[in-house]
């Protein structure tokens, strides 16, 4: 049996990453928009980041509820 806080917790990290990420996208108008500049290739890294973390929070949430909780949707 998982631990239901530590699932929302997970949720919750997950959640918080997209919204940033999505804040950072939303002076972005190309991909020369991340390569112009350091602060383009900074804005890029960190979002990249998030995503590395949005992965391993689904990954430890498939592995504490013995892959039951996303097995069920579709691909």
């Amino acid at each position: 049996m998982y631990d239901a806080a530590l699932l929302l917790e997970k949720l919750e990290q997950i959640d918080e990453a997209l919204a940033k990420i999505e804040r950072r996208f939303v002076s972005i108008d190309s991909s020369d928009d991340f390569r112009d500049s350091d602060c383009g290739l900074g804005m890029l890294d960190g979002i990249a980041m998030m995503l590395i973390a949005v992965g391993e929070n689904f990954k430890t949430i498939d592995k504490e509820t013995e892959g039951k909780l996303l097995a069920h949707g579709t691909v």
